[in-house]
């Protein structure tokens, strides 16, 4: 069985030959530039490290590097479609400040500051996000709780994609199918109906995610109103993306929308019943109808009580299944929602296991969590719960890639 079909028969439900693994396949499910360059050097891989996603410093992962851990699925984004195909070497060259080289992707615009802090430069020179001297990672700028009032008006989400665009990500699509065996995962166009990313994008409003929660109960009629121009928009550009990508994808990123914290939900479930899940369902409906694509949510959090709510909306996948949080326990999850939403991740607490703890602790932690999470039939896809952090230790990595492996495998 290819990587292709395993992970076909894991979101479908059925039995596949082992456990598929992603890492890197959504910028949710990545690893460290610094601590990527470790690990490859440890199999003997000397070769530039690349940079796929600026703001959190994850790298492109390599196909040697893929199959070396078994790795079953790559991401296939249209924003990165075209710096994948080009050579390292024709990127932005930067040391970190830990000393590593890496390559950023062309046009990528990092201003030191006379503190040794960097800002990373958007359209314009505008300063989108900061670095602090030493840090691992950038901050957006823009703060998030600003006490602004929201401008409905200024709501513009875009829908429509270059041809150009559509052109490169096609080709890219087409390349990855036909060269490798790995599953591929769609990200382009997504909603965001809670968490923060859409509230900190220009052409959607100048306030703050305290002001969202408010309009979200006082007044419904302009959120709603929102809410269904933003999935209007997405709608179209799906298509587009789709029309380019086809059946190359086996899954389309629907939604990125931290709703959870680390102790509850954002919203009480009657208000997410009310307000935001009727969104969800039409932008599900309209994947499933005009496409083979299954939807997946990203997620993080104590989401336990939306979920009910996002099945019943068309979600097909959730990710990271972050099992450190309220309510948020392999056993629970199973036993009430499994076979009816794949788990994609919960492999590794990456907050306190993966970076403190022993590999042999690692790899007992990851026996266990898989042994649950595999105890109904297909329906997960193993990775760690979110990003692989800088000062992760190169052998907790190792281990839980070898324990993922070892165990994934009936």
């Amino acid at each position: 069985m290819n990587s292709r079909e395993r992970v076909l028969k894991a979101v479908n439900f059925q039995q596949p030959d082992r456990v598929p693994i992603d890492l890197g396949g959504i910028r949710a499910s990545g690893i460290n530039a610094v601590v990527y360059d470790k690990l490859k050097k440890r199999m003997g891989i000397d070769t530039p490290t690349r940079v796929h996603d600026t703001m959190q410093i994850l790298a492109e992962l390599e196909m040697d590097v893929i199959d070396r851990l078994h790795v079953d699925v790559l991401p296939l984004e249209p924003m990165t479609a075209k710096w994948a195909r080009q050579d390292a070497f024709e990127g932005v060259r930067k040391t970190l400040f830990c000393g590593l080289e890496v390559y950023f992707q062309p046009g990528t615009n990092i201003e030191t500051k006379g503190d040794g802090s960097w800002v990373l430069k958007g359209s314009g020179g505008r300063d989108i996000a900061r670095m602090p001297k030493d840090g691992y990672y950038f901050d957006l700028i823009r703060p998030t709780m600003a006490g602004n009032r929201i401008d409905p008006n200024a709501f513009r989400p875009c829908d429509t994609v270059p041809d150009e665009e559509l052109e490169t990500f096609a080709k890219h699509g087409r390349f990855l199918h036909e060269n490798t065996d790995k599953a591929l995962l769609g990200w382009g166009a997504s909603i965001s109906m809670m968490g923060l990313s859409a509230l900190l994008s220009d052409n959607i409003t100048q306030g703050s995610l305290d002001e969202w929660m408010c309009m979200l109960m006082t007044e419904k009629e302009t959120a709603h109103d929102m809410m269904g121009r933003f999935v209007d928009a997405t709608t179209k550009r799906i298509e587009l993306y789709h029309q380019a990508v086809g059946d190359y994808c086996f899954a389309w990123g629907v939604a990125s929308d931290d709703a959870g914290t680390q102790r509850c939900e954002l919203l009480s479930p009657d208000l997410f019943r009310e307000m935001i899940k009727p969104h969800y369902r039409r932008l599900c409906d309209w994947v499933h109808a005009h496409t083979n694509w299954k939807t997946y949510l990203h997620s993080c959090g104590s989401v336990y009580h939306y979920i009910p709510e996002w099945i019943d909306a068309g979600i097909d996948i959730l990710n990271p299944v972050q099992i450190s949080a309220a309510n948020m326990e392999p056993e629970r999850l199973v036993n009430e929602f499994g076979g009816k939403i794949v788990f994609w991740g919960g492999g590794c607490n990456t907050q306190e296991v993966l970076p403190h703890a022993t590999p042999e602790v690692v790899r007992e932690h990851v026996r266990r969590n898989m042994e649950i999470f595999t105890s109904t039939r297909g329906g997960f896809v193993f990775t760690q719960v979110h990003n692989i952090q800088q000062d992760v230790p190169v052998e907790n990595v190792e281990a839980l890639f070898r324990a993922a492996h070892e165990f994934g495998t009936r």
